[in-house]
C-alpha cells in the first residue's frame, strides 16, 4: 500500500488521527481526508465542558492547525458531502458530482445525536450537542438565571448540566431510568452522580417519562407522564447517538448498529475499513463485537487501523476506557461489561476519592475510579489479565493493586 491512494471519509477525531498515523507509519502514497463540517478534525469532549463553558474558543479543540495537513501532504476537503461509495469502481461519489478514486477506503463517519422522537423534539428552543456549532449555539443561551431542562442523564446530559450550573443557570435533569448512566454504569455509580448533582443544586428527576415539549413562544413546557410539567427557557437533549452507517449500508457493506469490522478494522469489503464511533468492532479482549462512543476508541482505533492499512499486522485490542469531568469530580471507567455478579468498593463513596470494581465469576470486568485516577491503570490491567482476584484483597486499600496484577 506504500504508493496507493487512501481515502478517509469523516474528518472527525478518528479520521484526523488516522491521517496523521498513515504518514507517521511511512505511507508515501496519496492521502485524502473528506469531511462534511467546515472545521478540520477536532476533539469532541470539550464541546460539553470547556467550549460550552466559554473557557476556550473552538480552535483550541482542533487536533492540529489546518496548515498541518498541507505540510504532511494530506489533501483536506472540508465542507464536502459524500453521496455514495462505488465499490466496483473503487471510488467515492461526492454530492457535487465529483469523484475520488481509492485503493483503500477508511470510513470514520462517526455518529450523530439521537433525536427525541416526540412532539416538539426539534423545536427552536431545543438543542442537541454533537458538533462545534451545536456547542456554540447552546453556549450563547446559558446566561445567569436561564432555566435549562436537560433530557437524558448520560455522560453528555450530566456534563451539560454541570457546565450550565457553572454558568449560573437553573438546571433540571429528566431521566427515564431510575438512576443516571443506567446504560453504561453500575447503579452505585449512578446514585453517586445523582447525589453529586443534587448537592450542586440541580433538580434531578429520575423515573420520569417525557411525552412532549410545547413551545409557548416565550418558554417551554416539558410535558411528563403522570407528573406536573417542567417549565424551562431551553432544553438540551442527551439521549445517546446513532452511528452514521448510511453510506456503508447503501453500498452493501455489512452493518448492525454500526459498520461490522474485525480486529483489523476490515469490513465485509476487503478494500473498505472503518474506525471510531461508527464501528461495531471485534474486541479480542471482550470476545465480542462492541460499539463504543469514546474519545479513547476514536483516537486509538483510528491510529491502529491506519497502521494496518500502511502495512502493519497488529490487531486493535484494548480495554475500553471512558472518562468524564463534572464539577470538581473526575470519573473514569474501564471495561464494557454486559453483566456482573459482585461489586467491590476500594474506599467508600463518601471518601474524597474511591474505586469500584465489578466482578463476574471472580474476575474483574470493570473498574470505576472517582477522583482516584492512580487506580485506573491497574484496574485496566486486572481486566485484561482475566485473573481471578480475592475480593478481600481487592477492597483492602493497604494491598497494592500492582501486586494483585502480578
Amino acid at each position: 500500500m506504500t504508493d496507493k491512494h487512501v481515502v478517509i471519509v469523516g474528518a472527525g477525531h478518528a479520521g484526523g488521527r488516522a491521517a496523521e498515523a498513515l504518514r507517521a507509519a511511512g505511507h508515501a502514497g496519496r492521502v485524502t481526508l473528506v469531511g462534511s463540517e467546515k472545521h478540520p478534525p477536532y476533539e469532541r469532549p470539550p464541546l460539553s465542558k470547556e467550549l460550552l463553558a466559554g473557557s476556550i474558543e473552538h480552535a483550541k479543540t482542533y487536533l492540529n492547525p489546518e496548515a498541518f495537513y498541507a505540510e504532511k501532504d494530506i489533501t483536506l476537503r472540508l465542507g464536502t458531502t459524500v453521496g455514495a461509495i462505488d465499490r466496483k469502481g473503487q471510488r467515492i461519489e461526492l454530492a457535487d458530482g465529483d469523484t475520488i478514486p481509492y485503493d483503500a477506503l477508511l470510513l470514520t463517519t462517526g455518529a450523530r445525536a439521537r433525536k427525541l422522537p416526540l412532539p416538539g423534539g426539534d423545536g427552536k428552543r431545543v438543542f442537541y450537542l454533537r458538533d462545534i456549532e451545536d456547542s456554540l449555539a447552546l453556549r450563547s443561551k446559558l446566561t445567569e438565571g436561564v432555566r435549562l431542562a436537560v433530557i437524558g442523564a448520560g455522560f453528555i446530559g450530566l456534563e451539560v448540566a454541570a457546565t450550565a450550573k457553572k454558568r449560573a443557570a437553573q438546571v433540571t435533569v429528566l431521566e427515564l431510568a431510575p438512576h443516571p448512566l443506567a446504560r453504561v454504569a453500575a447503579p452505585e455509580i449512578g446514585q453517586y452522580l445523582a447525589t453529586l448533582h443534587r448537592t450542586k443544586g440541580v433538580d434531578l428527576q429520575t423515573g420520569v417519562k417525557v411525552t412532549a415539549i410545547e413551545d409557548t413562544g416565550s418558554e417551554l413546557r416539558i410535558v411528563l407522564d403522570g407528573a406536573p410539567p417542567v417549565i424551562a427557557d431551553y432544553a438540551a437533549i442527551g439521549i445517546g447517538a446513532q452511528p452514521n452507517v448510511e453510506l456503508a449500508q447503501a453500498a452493501g457493506i455489512e452493518t448492525r448498529d454500526g459498520i461490522i469490522v474485525d480486529e483489523f478494522g476490515r469490513s465485509s469489503d476487503p478494500a473498505v475499513f472503518a474506525a471510531g464511533d461508527v464501528t461495531r468492532h471485534l474486541n479480542p479482549l471482550l470476545g465480542r463485537h462492541v460499539r463504543l462512543e469514546a474519545w479513547q476508541n476514536a483516537q486509538n482505533q483510528g491510529i491502529a487501523i491506519a497502521k494496518i492499512i500502511a502495512g502493519g499486522e497488529q490487531a486493535f485490542s484494548e480495554v475500553p476506557w471512558f472518562w468524564t469531568d463534572q464539577y470538581e469530580t473526575n470519573l473514569q471507567m474501564a471495561g464494557a461489561p454486559d453483566k456482573w455478579d459482585r461489586i467491590i468498593f476500594r474506599g467508600e463513596p463518601t471518601d474524597p476519592g474511591f474505586t469500584l470494581f465489578q466482578l463476574l465469576d471472580g474476575k474483574v470486568v470493570a473498574a470505576v475510579t472517582v477522583n482516584n485516577a492512580r487506580d485506573m491503570r491497574f484496574g485496566r490491567m486486572l481486566i485484561q489479565s482475566g485473573k481471578i482476584v480475592d475480593p478481600a484483597l481487592l477492597s483492602d486499600k493497604s494491598t497494592k493493586l500492582q501486586d494483585l496484577v502480578r
